[in-house]
């Protein structure tokens, strides 16, 4: 899909079409993230930093489930 680049101020802005905004689930003011891939860039409505961080916690949750469970039974 081509996209529309427009100057504001200083910087460049590209016109993202509504049902691909829809379709990211993102709305004006929200926030965006552009990551650098090996076939070139991608956009995304979600922090791939974030999503990386997320992962590492599930397998952290899932070795030492037994151990969350008893601190969480503590009072």
């Amino acid at each position: 899909m081509k996209l529309t680049v427009r100057k504001r101020g200083n910087s460049l802005s590209l016109i993202i079409p509504k049902e691909i905004a829809t379709q990211l689930n993102i709305e004006d003011g929200d926030s965006a993230y552009l990551t650098k891939t090996p076939n070139g860039y991608e956009i995304s409505a979600t922090d791939p930093d974030f999503a990386q961080k997320m992962e590492l916690a599930r397998e952290g949750i899932k070795k030492y489930r037994n151990a969350l469970i008893d601190l969480a039974q503590c009072k």
